[in-house]
C-alpha cells in the first residue's frame, strides 16, 4: 500500500481514519443520496480489507455487523487500511426493498456500466472508484423472503487462501458455492481479491447471534492479516469448534401450496428419514408431511407460515 493513499479524490495520511461521500445519485426529489465510506489507515503500510453491508437494502444484519464494528472502534487498524461501507444500497434500505429503484438487483449488475441503468452505474463506480485500494473482502448478507441462513461463509472452494481465510473467520460453516455472474463476489474474484461473503440471518431482521458471529469473524480476520492485534479478543470456541466444511448442498421445495410448519432448526445436522416438517389446507382435510432424503446439516430454513408450491423449504448442506 503506497504512502500516498487516496480514494475518491480524498488523501488518507498514517493514522487517519475519515468518512467520504460517496455522492453518485438522487432521489426522484432531487434529494442527494450520500454512500459514507468509512476509510481507516494504520501507521504503517499493510494490506487493506473492505468490510461492506446493505448491497441488498433489506438485509438489515449485515449493516448492523459493520455498523457495531465501527461504534466499537473495531476498524482503526494499527498497520494497512480498513474501509467499511456498512450501507450500499440506501435506495433499498429507505424503501426496505432488495432491489434498486429501476428495479434491478445491485448485486447482479457488477462490474457494472457507466452508460448503463442507475444500478449499473452504482456498480461501476464502487468498482473503479473504490475496488482498485482492496485486497480483501467481507461482503454481509441475509437471507431473504423469510427464509433464515444459519450463520455461513460461502467460497468459492478451488481457491486455498479464501479458504483457509474463510477458517480464520470461524463461521459455523464453509460453503462451497461458486459465484454467479455479474455479482460483486465474482467481478472481485477476477480482479484478484479474496472476498468471504457471509450470510447469516434473514431480511427485515436483526439476530443477535448472527451479528456476535460475523463481528468475531471480522476481528479474527484483522488479527491473522496483521491489521490489529486482537490477541486477547480472539475467540477460543471459533479454535475449539473449527467449521464444517459444506462441499455440496440442496433445496428441498414445497410439493403443495398451503400452511407450512417446520420440525427442526437450521444449524443443526439431521439424519436421513427425519421429518422436517408438513404442508396442510388450512381447513383440516389433508396435512403432507415430508421427510430428509440424505444426511446433512440444515443451513436455511423457510420461516414463512404460508408457502406456494416450489417455494424453497430447507437449504441441506452435505460435508
Amino acid at each position: 500500500m503506497p504512502s500516498d493513499f487516496k480514494i475518491l479524490n480524498h488523501k488518507i495520511g498514517f493514522g487517519e481514519s475519515v468518512t467520504i461521500n460517496m455522492d453518485i445519485a438522487r432521489l426522484t426529489t432531487r434529494s442527494k443520496i450520500d454512500i459514507p465510506i468509512i476509510v481507516s489507515r494504520g501507521k504503517v503500510d499493510g494490506p487493506c480489507l473492505l468490510l461492506i453491508g446493505g448491497i441488498h437494502g433489506d438485509e438489515t444484519n449485515g449493516i448492523e455487523i459493520v455498523r457495531q464494528i465501527v461504534a466499537s472502534g473495531l476498524h482503526k487498524p494499527e498497520k494497512g487500511t480498513i474501509i467499511c461501507i456498512p450501507l450500499l444500497n440506501v435506495f433499498g434500505f429507505l424503501n426496505q426493498t432488495r432491489e434498486f429503484p429501476d428495479g434491478r438487483d445491485l448485486n447482479r449488475m457488477f462490474p457494472g456500466s457507466n452508460t448503463g441503468s442507475s444500478a449499473s452505474k452504482f456498480a461501476y463506480y464502487l468498482m473503479t472508484k473504490v475496488i482498485p485500494k482492496v485486497d480483501y473482502c467481507i461482503d454481509y448478507h441475509t437471507g431473504g423472503a423469510q427464509r433464515f441462513n444459519y450463520s455461513q461463509l460461502r467460497i468459492n472452494g478451488t481457491d486455498e487462501e479464501t479458504l483457509e481465510l474463510a477458517k480464520v473467520f470461524g463461521a459455523p460453516f464453509i460453503v462451497f458455492s461458486k459465484s454467479q455472474e455479474k455479482t460483486f463476489r465474482n467481478s472481485m474474484v477476477k480482479l484478484g481479491k479474496k472476498v468471504l461473503l457471509f450470510e447469516g440471518g434473514k431480511s427485515l431482521n436483526l439476530d443477535k447471534n448472527v451479528t456476535k458471529v460475523g463481528i468475531q469473524g471480522a476481528i479474527n480476520l484483522m488479527h491473522h492479516l496483521g491489521l490489529n492485534d486482537f490477541s486477547s479478543k480472539i475467540s477460543k470456541a471459533t479454535k475449539e469448534n473449527p467449521p464444517v466444511v459444506i462441499t455440496s448442498s440442496k433445496w428441498i421445495r414445497a410439493k403443495h401450496s398451503g400452511m407450512y410448519r417446520s420440525n427442526i432448526s437450521a444449524g443443526q445436522k439431521v439424519e436421513k428419514g427425519v421429518k422436517l416438517g408438513s404442508i396442510s389446507d388450512p381447513y383440516g382435510n389433508y396435512e403432507n408431511t415430508f421427510k430428509n432424503p440424505q444426511e446433512g446439516y440444515i443451513l436455511n430454513s423457510n420461516h414463512s407460515p404460508v408457502v406456494i408450491q416450489g417455494d424453497a423449504l430447507i437449504h441441506i448442506g452435505f460435508e
